[in-house]
């Protein structure tokens, strides 16, 4: 401690600088990498949507954006968000499954089956799903031929229902591995002593489990949030059509118009729908972290 006359303030020893200044150089490399792939594309792309072609300051970017795509950006929100809440339930019952079931064979097969879908890229299942999901694509068939539905009658799901079923499938084996893992790592004593209280799986799972890795899941639905709103190639070739998502409307702007402005200040509308969910995340956990 030192005396500064104000009081006694705290001196770092030369090991403790030391140890900072190695703490720095362990954490440049990624911070470098943040900054060049995140927040420097963000800065020009805010700076973009803020002026013309002539380099002027705007905001006739953001009206315009506001103007023709206010119903793609309510799409949007409303597809990502509908697809979170899907992509946790699922990964709850599966995780809850392979965790709290004794049945061995269904713990296997769901634990050799979920992950497959982490291997398998957007485009691919976005591909997959257009032959799957078609008037008359396989689930269809599989219907007709199980005489649960009758071939005149069969709808395609080439909308905003295949959208979310596309994102739900392919995120749901992300968030369940991370959820699995920290139910795996819980003590056991807490789960056993609900059983003999003759507490039910689902309440095991609900009000003992559930509230024990709700930061993980928080964390595996935020993650998968802001990839749902980056994705082109799902809403592109599975729907196709209008409304459709800003990351469509984006491309359409710069590949039909070459209008970058308009494609940024939708980008940066983005960012911010992006930011909302992360801020809201932020501030749960800074909620319940102890003081």
């Amino acid at each position: 401690m030192i005396d500064d006359g104000r009081g006694l303030s705290p001196a770092f020893s030369p090991m403790q600088t030391t140890s900072h200044r190695h703490g720095l150089i362990l954490v440049a490399p990624a911070l470098a990498l943040v900054c060049v792939l995140f927040v420097l594309p963000f800065g020009l792309s805010f700076f973009s949507s803020l002026t013309n072609k002539e380099g002027q300051f705007t905001i006739a970017n953001f009206v315009r954006a506001a103007e023709l795509y206010s119903t793609d950006i309510a799409f949007t929100i409303f597809i990502v968000f509908t697809s979170t809440i899907l992509i946790g339930l699922v990964s709850i019952v599966i995780a809850g499954t392979i965790i709290l079931s004794e049945t061995r064979w269904l713990v296997i097969a769901l634990g050799a089956l979920y992950r497959w879908p982490l291997f398998i890229p957007f485009i691919v299942a976005a591909q997959c799903m257009r032959t799957f999901l078609a008037k008359n694509g396989l689930m269809n068939n599989s219907f007709v031929a199980l005489g649960l539905a009758d071939p005149l009658t069969t709808t395609s799901f080439l909308d905003w229902r295949g959208i979310i079923l596309t994102f739900v499938w392919k995120q749901a084996p992300f968030v369940t591995l991370l959820l699995a893992g920290a139910m795996a790592s819980l003590d056991r004593a807490t789960i056993e002593a609900g059983r003999n209280l003759g507490a039910s799986k689902p309440r095991i799972l609900i009000e003992l489990v559930l509230p024990q890795v709700r930061a993980t899941l928080t964390v595996g639905l935020v993650l998968s949030f802001v990839t749902m709103m980056s994705v082109l190639s799902v809403p592109l070739m599975v729907a196709g059509s209008q409304p459709t998502m800003l990351t469509v409307d984006m491309a359409f702007r710069i590949n039909s118009y070459g209008d970058y402005g308009t494609a940024n200040a939708l980008g940066v509308i983005s960012y911010l729908i992006c930011g909302a969910a992360a801020w809201l995340y932020l501030r749960h956990q800074t909620r319940e972290a102890p003081r």
